[in-house]
C-alpha cells in the first residue's frame, strides 16, 4: 500500500511538473487545494491506465519497439497521456492536453521526472 502512494505522488508530481512546463497540458482549479485534489485524482487515472493499457499496447507494437530500438516507447507514453486526458474529461475531470504534440512532449517529461523520482523515494512493498 505504500509503495501504491508512493508512485501515485510521484506521478502526481511529474503530471505537475508537465504541466508547468508544456503550454499545452492545462490543469485547472479554482484555488490551489482544488488543483492539487485534481492532480492526485489525474495521478491515479493515469496509474490505472499504464498498469492497464500500457503493458497490452506495448506487446501489440513489439516489432516497432524492436525496430526503432525502444524509442517507439515515447510514443506509447504520449498516447496514455491522451488517454488520461480523454478518461478525465469523461469523469468531468479538469485535466485536459491539446494534442500529440503536448502529449508526446509531456510524456517525455513525466517519464523523466518520474524516474528521477523513483530513485530518490524509497521502493516499499
Amino acid at each position: 500500500m505504500t509503495n501504491f502512494l508512493i508512485k501515485t505522488l510521484a506521478n502526481a508530481a511529474a503530471l505537475a511538473v508537465a504541466t508547468w512546463l508544456v503550454s499545452g497540458i492545462e490543469l485547472t482549479g479554482a484555488d490551489t487545494g482544488s488543483k492539487t485534489v485534481t492532480l492526485v485524482v489525474v495521478a491515479l487515472i493515469f496509474g490505472v491506465v499504464n498498469f492497464v493499457v500500457k503493458p497490452l499496447l506495448k506487446f501489440i507494437s513489439l516489432p516497432l519497439l524492436i525496430l526503432t530500438l525502444g524509442l517507439f516507447t515515447l510514443v506509447i507514453n504520449a498516447l496514455m497521456l491522451m488517454l488520461t486526458s480523454w478518461v478525465a474529461d469523461k469523469l468531468d475531470v479538469s485535466f485536459h492536453v491539446d494534442g500529440f504534440g503536448s502529449a508526446f512532449l509531456g510524456g517525455l517529461i513525466i517519464s523523466i521526472v518520474a524516474w528521477a523520482l523513483h530513485m530518490v523515494l524509497p521502493d516499499r512493498d
